[in-house]
């Protein structure tokens, strides 16, 4: 029976796919967001077909580093995942996030169906509008065509990870502004 339940309750889930730098900080922030069912880093936008990391990191794939998030819309709408996406990274930097450079490091949203290209578009819009950033957002909007998930090792690597250099330096500042300024999306 609860099999049954289950195959029903994910038929409900929706997917996002984006790319906010690089996934490990993107993993870490969304794993923590109330309605957030699942988050898978992987590789996304490119043209290689199963990119192995090291193909990512020549910047000639394509790909850009993405996290897919599988979540509940009941409780949290794409317009608020959105809304906590635009607020973990800048933007404004052309395939760059910190001292993450090059174009697997773009921001970016695959958006999945109509819907969600309109929800995008419309925020990015709006972001703009409100001139929050002195410089243009840069981030594409783009059609889901592929997802290939990142290696293991790759796969929730701030939890597996939190002494790690880049997970003090890096994502710890991105978690810290997320218990700040997104309290109220988090799981308890």
């Amino acid at each position: 029976m609860s099999f049954i339940i289950n195959l029903v309750k994910n038929r409900e889930n929706e997917v996002a796919t984006l790319g906010a730098g690089c996934f490990w900080c993107t993993e870490a922030v969304f794993q923590n967001i109330k309605g957030v069912v699942e988050v898978v880093s992987g590789y996304s936008g490119g043209s290689v077909k199963n990119p192995t990391y090291e193909q990512i990191c020549s910047s000639s794939t394509g790909h850009a580093e993405v996290s897919q998030i599988t979540y509940d819309p009941k409780i949290l709408s794409y317009d608020e995942l959105l809304f906590i996406f635009w607020g973990i990274h800048n933007p404004t930097t052309l395939n760059q996030q910190g001292n993450d450079v090059g174009s697997q490091y773009r921001s970016v949203i695959f958006y999945h169906n109509q819907k969600q290209k309109k929800i995008a578009e419309l925020s990015k819009k709006r972001l703009a509008e409100d001139k929050i950033y002195d410089s243009p957002i840069v981030t594409e909007i783009a059609p889901f065509e592929a997802f290939y998930p990142a290696e293991n090792y790759h796969q929730n690597y701030y939890s597996n990870n939190p002494d790690k250099m880049y997970c003090k330096l890096v994502i710890g500042p991105k978690m810290a502004k997320l218990r700040k300024e997104f309290s109220k999306y988090l799981k308890s």
